[in-house]
């Protein structure tokens, strides 16, 4: 059999870095290293843009140690960008790897880059072939369809767990009602993630709020008043993509995406009209892009598997895959086992994957154990804090 040519392998990023995407790189060009059908592994800097500009870096000058820092890492170390991509870029984007001798394309990115990368394999199918490409899911927001769960979640998880439990013995300690917005603009995924900070009945979070389901003002107000009555305080996590039963964002500035209209002032907003309409002490919290870059917090199995996808990216693309995604499986039973998979980027490609509306409680002050049991190997556990016993003196 004749020995297969070499070829390179270009990894691009896509869309907002997560605590963990820089682990995926790792995985990619370890795998590279390993691969004698890869000549070189580069990778585009901001995302499309350094693509369509050939604007490339040699990944394998990095040694090896050095690459297990930036596995650690959060953010981007290749950049990224949310650059969208037109019918005529395909040609072009095909036209430079062909000439770089890039045989491999690896695709780091949420649901826009899965489209994008869906629309590449199927042009380069299209002229000629000799461009494998394949996805490598990543987002906070856990919105990826055809994937048990994305990389990036489960640190974005631990992140928002933590941080309700933290502001909520602040808020035990001087009561009070407490508004915390959540990343995830259409999907309560992270909204549902600080349910893991609650370990005892009177923990925050006392409310939680999600995105799929409209929310009327006077719905919030009752059920703050309902909850300080009982409490003497209130701790509310709300998705920053929270509407009201209009579909409006409660009269919080808005600014405009590419994907959605963003609020960008809604825990503010809300907080006020808390303090206003029920005459409490109300304030807002907004960690927002600290919850996505917060590398401190991220969760080893998030960043181990964001590892191994990368990995699992560069082993489809060797065996002649291309179109495809790879995916996070997980075993059935009691113990947390996963491993990766593919699907096709056809099949996923422009879906969102919204948290499930069987698991979204009628009351926003009731728990989710069936959510619990999922999401609590991908955030890790949230330390419990200790509480005083309040021994009188008489």
């Amino acid at each position: 059999m004749a020995e297969r040519a070499k070829s390179a392998a270009l990894v691009v990023h896509g869309g907002g870095p997560t605590a963990v995407l820089n682990a995926s790189l790792a995985g990619a060009v370890e795998e590279c290293r390993l691969r004698p059908e890869i000549a070189g592994v580069y990778g585009a800097r901001d995302g499309v843009a350094g693509l369509l500009a050939g604007d490339w870096v040699d990944l394998g000058a990095a040694s090896e140690s050095e690459w297990e820092e930036i596995a650690r890492t959060p953010g981007s170390a290749l950049g990224t960008s949310r650059r969208k991509v037109g019918p005529e870029d395909y040609a072009r984007m095909l036209e430079m790897l062909r000439r770089r001798g890039v045989r491999y394309l690896l695709a780091n990115g949420g649901n826009g880059t899965m489209e994008m990368a869906g629309e590449l394999s199927e042009a380069a199918e299209a002229t000629g072939g000799g461009v494998a490409v394949i996805g490598i899911p990543k987002t906070i927001d856990n919105d990826i369809e055809g994937t048990d769960h994305t990389p990036g979640y489960g640190s974005a998880a631990r992140f928002f767990a933590s941080a309700l439990r933290d502001i909520g013995a602040d808020n035990r300690a001087l009561p009070g009602v407490t508004v915390v917005e959540i990343l995830g603009r259409n999907a309560g995924w992270l909204a549902a993630a600080t349910l893991l900070a609650r370990q005892s009945e009177d923990d925050a979070p006392h409310l939680v709020y999600f995105p799929e389901r409209r929310l009327a003002l006077e719905t919030l107000l009752g059920d703050v008043e309902r909850v300080y009555a009982a409490r003497g305080r209130v701790v509310v996590a709300v998705c920053e993509g929270q509407l009201d039963q209009n579909g409006e964002p409660f009269g919080a500035d808005v600014r405009a995406s590419s994907r959605a209209p963003l609020a960008l002032n809604l825990a503010h907003v809300l907080s006020k009209r808390i303090a206003e309409g029920l005459k409490l002490p109300a304030r807002s919290e907004k960690p927002g892009l600290l919850g996505r870059s917060c590398g401190e917090m991220a969760s080893e199995t998030d960043r181990a598997e964001a590892r191994e996808c990368g990995r699992a990216a560069v082993r489809a693309a060797v065996d002649g895959r291309s179109g495809w995604m790879v995916t996070i499986e997980r075993a059935p039973g009691a113990v947390y086992e996963v491993r990766t998979g593919l699907k096709r980027l056809r099949d996923v490609a422009g879906r969102e994957r919204l948290f499930p509306r069987e698991w979204i409680p009628e009351a926003a002050d009731n728990d989710i154990p069936a959510f619990r049991e999922w999401a609590a190997p991908l955030a890790g556990e949230i330390r419990r804090h200790g509480r005083l016993r309040m021994v009188p003196i008489i």
